[in-house]
């Protein structure tokens, strides 16, 4: 029952009373250390209530837990010492970590722990140590490993055609070689060498992706943005695509070039996924993420409509026509792609004037290029426009949290002989087998010399708008000229006691 009352309170709005109460609450608990303490046990979703505090973004709850859990080691002048417990905060030994839960959660005000101590200094020091260096040495090999790939693809094994051709527009000119001409010299050897160490990156992508699927689940881990949930759908695809070429070209069967090309385009693309972990192009990266599964997801489902419209039209117009005159049209696939290029103005509207042009092809067309190229294209560059001034105020904060998604995601990946755990092992400070963070403050007199004076100044404020507001009640029944005297009696006393608090401070300067 206490437990359950601890996490009902980390929820209450009213945060003072919520800190007392929790305080209260622990005061009775007999088991205050240890496995058996109520701040350790968790409710039905695996929180325990510094969790779930630090999920629901209760900044002021969090920083009271950790007022709690801290212990001052030294005070010289403005300097501070502080050891900072670490449970339940570390990732290093927790299987439902706390940095994992904060970036994983749909709430905004959880990302504002990221900015608190000890939180702040935890990630800085995961970071800068280990997981900068390992994640630039990812992204190296990554795009080492992707040029290996590409040189494989640019190099496959091609023979020139025999056979004839069936019509006047077949313009191939090689096929692709069986399995037993695919590897006969030198050359193949080596391009072999490096098909095979593709493969082999795509079975390491695909044993290193399907844990953590399992783990915590498809929806949230190919939806959150923060996570990388977009690249997550990336790399799989492409480790996908890998295998089958494999498959395609240990059987021998035609048309290797499909999977290929799609691995080529996605592996790529996924080399986008290294740029946050650097503060220049990381918050980019968030904003076209942003404009792609936001603004350009539901573009393109208009877009799809009113190509699959005009290109029917254009190519029922053009069904009589010779194609030789006017090839863009010259049966439905080809009329959808030449409507497609049509509405992103890459290409011109095509036309041959030595011959005569159906007359609807022109209304058509002319219904086309306003409906396309003057309302949609524009409606998109406004939809845009308008997702980036919304991100733009919160791509940093998006960035930091990828950062540190991106730790916690290489503390699991590492051995831990890579990736020694953070922090000092309380028995150097006789604090049992906990884990620290020492953090060093520096503490302004000055600072607070102000803030004092600065809540005198509130205090006195306060104080004599009470008694106007007691005085209004008593006399509301006067009339209209003696209330304003009492209000500018009220502000002439409030400028005195502002003006004898700056006094106090002019002389303590």
């Amino acid at each position: 029952i206490g437990n359950t009352v601890l996490h009902i309170l980390v929820l209450q709005p009213n945060k003072t009373f919520a800190c007392h109460m929790y305080s209260l609450i622990l005061s009775y608990d007999r088991n205050k250390e240890g496995p058996g303490s109520l701040e350790l046990i968790p409710n039905n979703e695996g929180l325990t209530p510094f969790k779930l505090a630090g999920v629901e973004g209760n900044t002021v709850m969090f920083q009271y837990l950790m007022q709690k859990r801290k212990h001052s080691l030294w005070s010289f002048g403005p300097l501070t010492t502080v050891l900072y417990d670490l449970t339940e905060i570390d990732s290093w030994a927790e299987d439902q970590s706390f940095l994992e839960l904060i970036v994983s959660t749909k709430k905004r005000e959880a990302r504002q722990i990221l900015d608190l101590t000890p939180v702040k200094e935890l990630v800085s020091l995961k970071w800068n140590m280990y997981g900068r260096p390992y994640f630039c040495f990812l992204a190296l090999f990554y795009i080492l490993y992707m040029v290996c790939f590409t040189m494989c693809c640019v190099y496959r094994p091609l023979k020139p055609r025999t056979g004839n051709k069936t019509s006047g527009r077949d313009n191939t000119i090689y096929v692709q070689k069986m399995l037993q001409e695919s590897y006969l010299t030198y050359e193949d050897e080596l391009r072999l060498v490096g098909e095979l160490i593709t493969v082999i990156g795509a079975i390491v992508i695909l044993i290193l992706e399907i844990p953590d699927i399992l783990r915590v689940g498809a929806a949230k881990y190919f939806g959150q943005t923060i996570l990388g949930g977009p690249f997550h759908i990336i790399v799989i695809t492409y480790a996908c695509m890998i295998l089958v070429t494999m498959v395609m070209r240990l059987t021998s069967t035609t048309g290797e070039v499909v999977p290929m090309s799609f691995a080529l385009v996605l592996g790529w693309c996924n080399v986008m996924y290294f740029a946050r972990g650097f503060q220049m192009l990381g918050p980019f990266t968030i904003m076209i993420q942003k404009m792609i599964f936001g603004d350009l997801m539901r573009f393109c489902w208009l877009m799809a409509v009113v190509i699959l419209g005009f290109a029917s039209a254009f190519y029922i117009i053009f069904q009589t026509e010779n194609p030789e005159n006017l090839g863009q049209f010259y049966n439905y696939p080809m009329s959808l792609f030449t409507t497609f290029e049509l509405f992103l103005t890459i290409i011109d509207g095509p036309a041959n004037y030595d011959v005569d042009l159906p007359f609807m092809y022109s209304v058509v067309y002319f219904a086309f290029a306003i409906i396309a190229t003057l309302l949609m294209l524009n409606l998109l560059i406004a939809m845009m426009g308008d997702t980036h001034w919304r991100v733009a105020h919160e791509r940093d904060e998006l960035w930091r949290a990828q950062v540190v998604a991106t730790t916690v995601m290489l503390e699991r990946k590492l051995p831990r002989c890579l990736w020694p755990r953070s922090g000092i092992c309380g028995r150097e400070y006789g604090l049992g087998d906990r884990w620290y963070l020492r953090v060093q403050d520096r503490v302004d007199p000055n600072k607070h010399k102000m803030m004092r004076y600065t809540e005198a100044f509130k205090t006195q404020d306060r104080d004599n708008y009470d008694k106007d507001l007691e005085k209004l009640e008593i006399d509301r029944n006067i009339l209209y000229k003696r209330e304003l005297s009492a209000l500018s009696l009220s502000r002439s006393t409030s400028r005195t006691s502002s003006h004898r608090g700056w006094e106090i401070l002019r002389r303590n300067t």
